[in-house]
């Protein structure tokens, strides 16, 4: 991975206002892994899938059984004795009980959320198809300037020195996300940012041609159109062609045979994924620093339904190379973090079909006019520029 990847990926800070001064700031840091140690993170996530799969077993069993709801504590208990109890379960020592303790947590929050509306009816985890994740407890976990200590695992290194931030800690999360392993978690610090708003207030349209537009005429690039992006995306097709081959060849009767090489390529082709993904991320991440840097006091955005933008299977690709949502995000946190106001456009605010000159409003504007001509007073101007001044004019009724 280039450098500028690097910095932004490996410990990427996200701020979350907990009240008063103080702030919850996450970080994302990846971990310099031995071979023993690897294989110990693995064991952990392995851990925590059988917890949650223990625990949602047992929920369904016990509302078969009584129509009622069974909480942790109950199966924690259950795990507990069956630990003390029985010789088959004794291997579960050999990880943290804070594992299997937050697992089992996550399984009953799974149900609750089911019965409230909230998500669909929870699944057990598949140990080929489930992302490789376990919890480490906040009181254990320590740091040094190079170091993490976790529980029953030791010391691992990390990657970059000097970013973790002393305090108190919130939600340890180790995760593999096919190529690397990463720590997530969130610190507790004092934020003592008073900033200096100006009077700018800014327009933001966003696109596929384009990332975004901003009113002061600011254009900002689609970075999947350059060269370097290209190149792996090239990368990208060769190596899924080769694959697809691999397993043509090994197909015996209706089975596809995963040979040593055949995993290979699949490192290959998810790092070229981590790769694009790193980039594109690295990008939105300096776009939306450099949109909030000269401290607009307001930044309005059109509000985007990226679930029926992604319904058009022409543009449905370029829209999610794109990130829009996680661009929305990231704007959204760091208006918030510098105290700009940021507001979402009503949706059937017409910042395309009006004239930024004059106000007159066009009945109708096709996709394929990229001016915006205007019928009353003959004004010409890129209709994403024209669209993004009328968002800096934007007034909440």
């Amino acid at each position: 991975m280039g450098t500028s990847c690097r910095e932004t990926h490996l410990c990427l800070p996200f701020y979350l206002l907990k009240g008063g001064e103080n702030m919850i700031k996450s970080f994302k840091i990846r971990l310099e892994l031995n071979n023993k140690q690897t294989s110990l993170l693995f064991g952990c996530a392995g851990t925590g899938r059988w917890a949650y799969n223990f625990a949602l077993s047992k929920i369904q069993e016990h509302y078969k059984e009584t129509g009622k709801f069974l909480n942790d504590g109950e199966i924690r208990k259950q795990l507990t004795q069956l630990k003390q109890n029985d010789e088959n379960y004794k291997w579960l020592y050999k990880y943290s009980n804070n594992i299997t303790k937050q697992a089992i947590k996550d399984a009953c929050d799974a149900y609750k959320r089911f019965f409230k509306g909230l998500s669909k009816f929870p699944k057990f985890k598949s140990k080929k198809k489930s992302k490789p994740s376990f919890y480490n407890d906040t009181f254990k976990i320590k740091f040094t300037s190079t170091h993490v200590q976790l529980e029953k695992i030791g010391k691992i290194k990390l990657s970059e020195r000097d970013r973790m931030l002393q305090g108190k800690y919130y939600n340890p999360r180790i995760t593999f996300d096919g190529v690397d392993w990463y720590l997530s978690i969130g610190v507790e610090v004092e934020d003592n940012i008073k900033p200096v708003l100006t009077d700018i207030k800014l327009g933001i349209d966003v696109g596929v041609k384009d990332l975004a537009i901003v009113s002061n005429g600011t254009k900002y690039k689609n970075i999947n159109k350059s060269r370097q992006v290209k190149k792996l995306e090239k990368k990208l097709r060769r190596l899924q062609r080769k694959v697809s081959k691999k397993y043509q060849m090994n197909k015996q009767d209706k089975k596809f045979i995963k040979t040593n090489n055949i995993k290979k390529l699949e490192v290959e082709i998810k790092k070229v994924y981590k790769r694009l993904t790193n980039i594109r991320t690295d990008y939105i991440q300096k776009v939306t620093t450099e949109i909030v840097k000269p401290k607009p006091s307001q930044i309005v955005m059109e509000t985007l339904n990226i679930g029926g933008m992604m319904k058009n299977k022409h543009l449905s690709k370029a829209i999610q190379q794109q990130k829009l949502y996680e661009f929305k995000t990231l704007l959204k946190y760091k208006s918030i973090r510098n105290g700009i106001k940021f507001i979402e456009a009503n949706k059937w605010y017409p910042s395309s079909k009006t004239c930024s000159k004059c106000g007159y409003i066009k009945p109708k504007l096709s996709l394929g006019e990229r001016e915006f001509v205007c019928e009353s007073c003959g004004c010409i101007i890129d209709r994403d520029l024209n669209a993004a001044v009328n968002l800096s004019r934007y007034k909440i009724v």
